[in-house]
């Protein structure tokens, strides 16, 4: 399809198709069809798969129904983030995690070196393809084409149904702040429905994406960057992502560790930011006061839909209040920045998160 191929998580990935800002504004505005079969599956079951999923991540899987999805953290010993990733909940003993492509062999092998249960643990990435389709028409274009009942589908809810006659499970989630669905297939089916989802969006002017939009996306949406926002030795908590840390459930991996930190206070915080000077902070850019670099930018770009440029970093804790003014170094020169509440942008209609 004329897309620009970049590698990517061991995979070679589309960078862009039409341009990153029209794939961009397609999501925001209609629709966009992104390929995203690199992310990795990693199925456990069994008797003891719940105590097994509620031991390596720090969110709470027993409260999950049927059929519901959570973000979550998968952790290490240390209360480092191993990977972000989201769970969901097939049956009482049988949970899907849907991790990161540059981490899925890792994970697994994490995995089944914390497993002391009866539960079996399965990577089966190579089993199924994953399209993302997202933005405000996105139903619109899926609802006639598939035998699942989207009208009634909640926010992190997941049902299965056929696409064209492709049994499939779709999941009311996205990484792009927009409404839209994830769809799961398996391998062989995932041409036949990606050309059919582009032909049924016609009329809804459906761009196929790539990964310049998925990251922009993102980022105007808040949603980190494992590898750049978060990594092994990034705690939820420094990295803003206590809400899905629940201290309460009883002990997890590092939880004894977050405990303290959640007691003593962290030493730095991963805040949003945006620019005030001229200039776009890109990844890894210093972050200044006046006389001192405190911190680093670990994501930056032009936001297209809120055209400005904006960004993620880890400040002092003491310079994490909105409003707060930094300075980025770019190309060798300062740039006014100030400190922002995230996420930068927020649909309308939007359902909380669970």
């Amino acid at each position: 399809m004329g897309a620009h191929m970049v590698p990517f998580g061991g995979w070679e990935m589309p960078l862009e198709y039409s341009g990153i800002v029209s794939e961009h504004m397609a999501v925001r505005t209609g629709v966009g069809l992104f390929d995203v079969s690199h992310m990795g599956e990693i199925e456990i079951d069994g008797k003891d798969a719940l105590r097994l999923v509620q031991k390596i991540t720090c969110n709470d899987a027993s409260l999950l129904a049927l059929n519901q999805a959570q973000y979550s953290g998968l952790m290490n010993d240390r209360g480092g983030l191993v990977d972000d990733l989201l769970v969901h909940k097939f049956a009482e003993d049988h949970y899907l995690l849907c991790v990161n492509a540059s981490r899925s062999d890792a994970d697994f092998d994490w995995i089944l070196s914390q497993n002391d249960t009866g539960a079996q643990v399965r990577n089966t990435s190579e089993y199924y393809s994953q399209l993302a389709l997202q933005g405000p028409r996105s139903r619109e274009v899926l609802q006639p084409i598939t035998t699942a009942d989207l009208k009634h589908l909640k926010y992190y809810r997941f049902t299965r149904g056929k696409i064209h006659g492709v049994e499939c499970i779709i999941s009311r989630t996205g990484y792009t702040g927009e409404d839209g669905f994830e769809i799961y297939l398996t391998v062989e089916q995932t041409e036949k429905i990606w050309n059919e989802l582009l032909d049924t969006g016609e009329a809804a002017g459906i761009l196929p994406c790539g990964l310049g939009a998925r990251n922009t996306l993102r980022l105007e949406a808040g949603m980190l960057l494992y590898g750049h926002d978060i990594n092994e030795d990034t705690t939820p908590l420094e990295a803003n992502l206590g809400w899905i840390t629940k201290l309460d459930k009883g002990p997890f991996l590092g939880s004894d560790i977050l405990k303290r930190q959640k007691r003593e206070g962290v030493r730095r915080r991963l805040v949003g930011f945006e620019m005030t000077d001229r200039g776009i902070a890109r990844d890894d850019a210093p972050v200044w006061t006046e006389d001192c670099e405190v911190g680093k930018v670990t994501s930056g770009s032009f936001a297209p839909f809120l055209k400005h440029a904006i960004g993620l970093a880890y400040v002092p804790s003491e310079m994490a209040n909105p409003g707060q003014r930094i300075l980025i170094q770019i190309r060798g020169n300062k740039a006014a920045a100030r400190v922002k509440t995230t996420p930068f942008y927020r649909r309308a209609k939007s359902e909380p998160q669970p």
